[in-house]
């Protein structure tokens, strides 16, 4: 088959590691800045064109679009599925996820167990949202963060007030969620492809803060999860409609919770941690949905 791999950096350890794994199993395989891509949107003879050519069809396309260039990088994946290539993750899943509130929104509407979260746009709301998390502590999170970047524990209600104020100063969307403190800074990271968890970490904060995500200095190490908890991180995945996913689970005394779905995984963490070919999986389950002559049925 030809896939390509939609990244601005091919020398990423997950874009790598996919093109490996790609061709090792005897599949060619290109590495497409979308940035770099322009669109012939035209019903009779759709195309994409790249750095002065048109691309020939791809039977697969790997999403690998950073939260930066969600809305053009997304334009340029419905493209690809226009033209008829499998997308290893939906164009319309990706913005689904991308958008924290939505995502919480649509899983709740499923029954998806979530730490109890607020959101509101009038700073006069600002008491009874942080009345309806449960009061202080609490976490405040940007709608469009990533990376553990834009999340803040509030310890008090004060300093909740003041970091609700300033982000709002900002005119940035907020969401307010509660702590859950029997976590005691961990979670599970649980990689799903498919309709199965095929690998499990907990994540563990550095000692002093809250967030234990790995590019904030967290550290992993390889879990082994509940029936209970694989059962809701493929119910999640399911409910984006993602092919692929990250689900990020607490631990909490009530049960699992489902903290947040990240539609671009990285796999260096999760790989590197569980000895586990993920890239080889992910492939594989192309390999199994996309053959030749494949057409997308849906999906703008």
């Amino acid at each position: 088959m030809k896939i390509a791999i939609l990244s601005r950096d091919g020398s990423l350890y997950s874009c790598k590691r996919l093109k490996e794994a790609a061709e090792s199993r005897g599949h060619e395989i290109d590495i497409i800045d979308p940035l770099s891509c322009y669109m012939n949107i035209n019903p009779a003879a759709p195309s994409v064109h790249y750095r002065g050519r048109q691309l020939d069809k791809y039977h697969a396309v790997i999403p690998r679009i950073g939260s930066a260039i969600t809305f053009y990088g997304t334009a340029v994946l419905r493209q690809f599925e226009m033209l008829g290539s499998f997308p290893l993750n939906e164009s319309v899943a990706i913005t689904r996820a991308r958008d924290k509130l939505r995502s919480m929104q649509i899983l709740a509407r499923e029954g998806i167990d979530l730490p109890i979260t607020g959101f509101a746009n009038a700073p006069d709301d600002t008491s009874d949202l942080i009345a309806l998390v449960g009061g202080a502590p609490l976490v405040v999170k940007l709608v469009e963060g990533t990376q553990g970047i834009g999340v803040v524990l509030a310890e008090t209600r004060q300093a909740a007030e003041s970091v609700i104020d300033a982000f709002r100063g900002l005119n940035a969307h907020i969401l307010v969620q509660e702590y859950i403190a029997e976590a005691q800074g961990r979670d599970i990271r649980c990689l799903v492809v498919g309709r199965k968890v095929v690998a499990a970490i907990e994540r563990q904060a550095k000692p002093g803060d809250f967030r234990s995500n790995l590019h904030r200095g967290g550290t992993a190490t390889q879990v082994k999860i509940t029936p209970e908890e694989k059962e809701i991180a493929v119910k999640a995945a399911l409910t984006l409609g993602l092919d692929v996913a990250g689900v990020d689970i607490l631990r909490a005394n009530r049960g699992p919770l489902v903290m947040e779905v990240n539609a671009s995984p990285g796999l260096e963490g999760i790989e590197t941690t569980t000895g586990l070919d993920i890239a080889g999986m992910m492939i594989d389950y192309i390999d199994q949905r996309a053959r030749p002559g494949f057409r997308l049925k849906s999906g703008g």
